[in-house]
């Protein structure tokens, strides 16, 4: 393959084992030619050689939550990018499995991406010490991080409903132990306080359908507006509302803290917040690769989201 691709040996294997390092037209001879001849470079060698496998551990909460499909698309283009391979597992938001996943893909892969982890951030520290470790939607001390700045979209959601008239604001909230939705939390709170409006917290709630349709019956009553914890709850607080016969946005406003399933299409079509969950991804097995590759400076990013109004949100309804 080396011969065919007009390079040394070992710089065929450096284009394949760590493309990183070679330059781009070099890089390009070397994978044309290794498509030509059909070669696939064999992982356990590459392992022996350079005590890297190739390998990237993902674990993810759930998979029903369509939040975190494209997470994992992103992820899985950056790891082919790099001729690297993810090994998918999840968790089902439980410490003890996730803690288990961890440990037994641990000497398989050469860094973890841990999403949404429940785990304690002691034992989040623990773990980052004896492999690359990348956090996403989770922040601990200066372990390296990806987090959704949902905490500042979802104030955002509540300005705009501030702005519309609402004083009493449900927020219905996600998961017990979701980093993430404490802080949603504490941001629309400040945010109602400072405009002298209040927030009514439901939950914490499984973030599916059914629990959307059953807070309907949770609602506070004198709550004009509702924010809810994703896109699945959002869809059942709409068909729960219409269940009633309360109508929206005429009798309930209604927001949602992601923007993943059809918002823009129901009917009416859901206020929502654009979060860039492929993006994150992508970045986070960027950010491990690097660790990985040697050290450098620990970084943790955060993508902004952005609010996209649409006729699930209008004033409240006057007396």
């Amino acid at each position: 393959m080396a011969r065919e691709a007009g390079v040394s040996k070992a710089t065929a294997s450096r284009a394949l084992m760590r493309p990183d390092m070679v330059a781009a037209p070099t890089l390009e001879r070397v994978r044309s030619a290794a498509e030509r001849l059909d070669f696939q470079p064999n992982r356990a060698a590459r392992a022996l050689t350079t005590g890297r496998t190739g390998m990237i551990g993902l674990i993810v909460p759930t998979l029903a939550n369509p939040f975190f499909a494209p997470l994992v698309l992103g992820a899985q283009r950056a790891a082919e990018e790099t001729d690297s391979l993810l090994l998918l597992t999840v968790s089902e938001y439980d410490a003890r499995r996730e803690a288990a996943l961890a440990d037994r893909i641990a000497d398989q892969v050469d860094g973890l991406v841990m999403v949404a982890p429940v785990g304690t951030d002691r034992a989040l520290r623990e773990r980052a010490r004896h492999r690359p470790l990348v956090l996403v939607d989770r922040k601990v001390g200066r372990l390296p991080s990806v987090v959704l700045d949902t905490a500042q979209g979802t104030s955002e959601l509540v300005a705009h409903l501030l702005e519309l008239g609402h004083r009493e604001i449900a927020y219905v909230s996600g998961p017990p132990g979701s980093w993430a939705d404490a802080r949603r939390r504490d941001a629309m709170r400040a945010q109602t306080e400072a405009a002298g409006a209040r927030l009514h917290v439901l939950g914490p709630l499984p973030p599916t359908f059914d629990a959307g349709i059953e807070a309907v019956g949770a609602l506070p009553e004198g709550v004009t507006a509702a924010v809810a914890y994703n896109s699945y709850l959002a869809l059942g607080l709409l068909h729960g509302l219409e269940a009633a016969g309360i109508k929206v946005p005429g009798e309930m406003s209604i927001a949602a803290a992601d923007d993943l399933t059809t918002l823009a299409a129901t009917t009416p079509s859901v206020t929502a917040l654009g979060v860039p969950v492929e993006e994150a991804g992508r970045l986070a097995v960027v950010r491990l690769l690097e660790i990985c590759a040697g050290p450098r400076r620990t970084v943790a990013d955060r993508l902004p989201t952005a609010v996209h109004p649409r006729d699930s949100t209008a004033p409240p309804r006057r007396p």
